[in-house]
């Protein structure tokens, strides 16, 4: 049996998200799809994963709808489900940057360029390629020459950008994310902060290593992807290149857990030797924690 992921989002107007809601689990329960789908009077932001024939079926559905007929699927192959629930929540903004000022995208965006176009963008000298995501997912992958933002959350990055670049504002930038969602809105931000040349990878990561065209060249290690896959291949021209770096040895390595701590959950590459040797924590203080979910899984102590 076949399985696939889809990716999109849609900014448009949910007059009541909270039906939308009620009525959308409703639909994927039918289906079997699952996912994680947030939902927001500016739209739409959701993931969710099923057989083709499921997904296939849930694509069907969206496009029945009137305000998302024109919406953009990604799709991946996989395995299994990438997800063990389904998630669909009301939320108050389908994805978390908190502009003092927001910006509707539908209004004011940057440049959306092809994979074809960015790649080509990416080459030349004077340009600024700016990655739209945390330092964890940085970590595991990002384009060659891209900036890495010292940043957790994605609603830290309009700060870091005011705080680092903007002496830059003539410069050409080139910004990219997961799926497209996050330059969305952050590409707007760049252009009402008057930055002169502001362009966006139409589709994000994933469209870009899936493109028959380009095939990921560029990238150098994977895509951190939310959901059971952790990780997704993107560049599809050459030998994987493993940027990651195990947090306590320092040798390659691209496998991600969470800090044993529950009250911590930091990000950590973590080769297998260093996980037990280090019960999977970042500080001495999440080893030493009673609830450290590490010890519970291995009875240590």
């Amino acid at each position: 049996m076949s399985y696939q992921v889809v990716l999109y989002y849609k900014y448009g107007q949910i007059d009541d998200p909270e039906v939308f809601v009620q009525e959308h689990r409703a639909l994927c329960e039918e289906i079997g799809v699952k996912g994680r789908i947030h939902v927001a009077h500016e739209g739409v932001n959701g993931t969710v994963s099923g057989t083709t024939e499921q997904t296939s079926q849930y694509m069907m559905a969206m496009r029945q709808d009137p305000r998302f007929v024109d919406v953009v699927f990604k799709i991946e192959e996989s395995d299994n489900h990438a997800f063990k629930k389904l998630k669909v929540k009301v939320k108050p903004e389908i994805v978390h940057l908190s502009l003092e000022d927001d910006v509707d995208p539908n209004a004011l965006t940057g440049k959306h360029l092809s994979p074809k176009e960015f790649f080509e963008a990416m080459q030349d000298d004077d340009v600024i390629i700016l990655d739209a995501r945390n330092t964890y997912e940085y970590d595991l992958g990002h384009f060659k020459k891209a900036i890495r933002p010292d940043i957790e959350t994605f609603r830290e990055l309009p700060k870091w950008v005011r705080e680092n670049l903007s002496e830059h504002k003539d410069k050409k930038i080139l910004t990219y994310c997961t799926g497209g969602i996050r330059c969305e809105k952050f590409s707007g931000f760049l252009v009402k902060e008057g930055f002169q040349d502001v362009s966006q990878l139409e589709g994000g990561i994933i469209s870009y290593g899936y493109d028959q065209e380009v095939q990921g060249k560029l990238w150098d290690g994977k895509c951190y992807v939310f959901d059971e896959r952790i990780s997704v291949p993107v560049n599809r021209t050459e030998e994987a290149t493993v940027v990651g770096k195990c947090y306590y040895c320092e040798q390659p390595e691209e496998r991600y857990v969470k800090c044993g701590n529950p009250d911590c959950n930091k990000h950590l590459l973590l080769c297998e030797e260093c996980e037990h040797e280090h019960i999977r924590s970042c500080t001495t203080e999440c080893k030493e924690h009673p609830a450290n979910r590490y010890v519970k899984e291995h009875s240590v102590g």
